[in-house]
């Protein structure tokens, strides 16, 4: 037997990219296979972006990387420009490498900021793997959370009930970490009301309100993030997947009062804001604006919605490009039929959710041929 010498911690798929271009991949064989799932919501531009391919380039050729301690205005330029590309009232970027490092370091500045020892976070959450990232997502304490204890307090809130928000977020409660529209759940799509009520809570007890919009945001639900879509302001958001298009970047974005805490050496990193990152992620909201990204994902999402519930398909849920599909049978099932008729799509911690995630360049033509596949198949 062959050893890759890979760790075999990830299922596979029964498929072998060797290349891609736009929303397509080709497998060793020379076919060409639908990409609905974007690598797990990173490919923002798909594939072969002539804008990000350059900018990467251009940076690799001038200064590959350099430390944080030297000033570099491709950093400024793009926390800048993602704060602009927010329309919202942020006023500091930290960036970072995942988006798990992301929620860690929004969590610790939650902390520092009220002096106490609880996080509230939402029933089928996903905010990473890391200690504190994965404290406070759901289940990993069943599954893979091998750390002997959690780093702080932490209580479940169930899923949209506003109810149950005041026993949950206390005077003791440092923060409330939710993803607006929940990923690996199925793009659960939480609703405006109760993020709302998160957010009067938060304001009642002195909680600071983070959105984890590693999924949802930068483009994905149609706005720039699922706070806009929502109109609901919170005190950080952290982000990755969309914004790097590929290359490894986060950010977290902070409002004044957080921005306030902020001093020398409390915050440090490596590799975020390497002038590369820095640079794909200028070139990633470049193309989402100039090449009017948000609409395209907003028009041809509803065009998912309402043309795809065919075959083994009944209903939806998400918001833009991160969109659930139920189906009458395991979505597995219906994940490996697409496979077989050349289109990936993804599932999901919801055995009944097919999970599309496409990049934003997808276009009407290419889900009439997922509806076309989807019809085909029995129900």
């Amino acid at each position: 037997m062959t050893h890759d010498f890979l760790a075999p911690v990830f299922a596979q798929y029964p498929l072998e990219v060797v290349s891609a271009e736009g929303v397509w991949l080709r497998n060793k064989i020379g076919e060409r296979i639908l990409d609905m799932y974007g690598g797990h919501a990173v490919a923002s531009l798909g594939y072969g972006h002539p804008g990000w391919t350059e900018a990467l380039t251009k940076q690799a050729q001038s200064c590959n990387f350099q430390t944080n301690a030297v000033p570099m205005a491709v950093r400024v330029r793009a926390a800048e420009r993602l704060v602009r590309f927010s329309k919202l009232d942020f006023t500091t970027v930290f960036f970072v490498n995942s988006g798990a490092e992301a929620n860690e370091n929004a969590m610790k500045l939650a902390f520092r900021m009220t002096g106490r020892a609880h996080i509230a976070a939402v029933e089928g959450a996903f905010h990473g793997r890391t200690a504190a990232a994965g404290a406070v997502t759901w289940g990993a304490a069943q599954k893979w959370y091998s750390f002997p204890r959690t780093p702080f307090d932490v209580s479940f809130m169930p899923r949209g009930a506003v109810d149950a928000i005041k026993q949950h977020v206390t005077d003791k409660t440092a923060a409330v970490i939710v993803e607006p529209v929940q990923g690996l759940a199925g793009a659960v799509d939480l609703g405006k009301p109760y993020l709302e009520a998160l957010r009067r809570r938060c304001d009642e007890v002195g909680a600071v309100l983070i959105f984890d919009e590693v999924q949802c945001g930068v483009g994905r639900t149609g706005y720039p993030f699922a706070a806009n879509m929502y109109g609901v302001m919170p005190d950080m958001i952290t982000t990755a997947k969309a914004l790097g298009n590929g290359f490894p970047c986060a950010a977290m974005l902070a409002n004044a009062k957080v921005s306030a805490t902020m001093k020398l050496d409390l915050l440090g990193t490596t590799f975020g804001a390497g002038p590369m990152a820095c640079a794909v992620m200028e070139a990633v909201i470049e193309a989402i604006e100039s090449e009017h990204l948000l609409e395209n994902v907003r028009r041809v999402g509803d065009y998912i919605r309402s043309t795809c519930i065919v075959g083994p398909i009944t209903g939806h849920q998400g918001a833009g490009f991160l969109t659930g599909l139920r189906t009458t049978r395991p979505a597995k099932e219906i994940q490996a039929e697409l496979l077989e008729c050349g289109i990936l799509c993804g599932t999901a911690s919801d055995p009944n959710i097919l999970r599309l995630l496409p990049a934003f360049i997808l276009k009407e033509e290419n889900v009439d041929m997922l509806a076309d596949a989807l019809a085909d198949l029995p129900a």
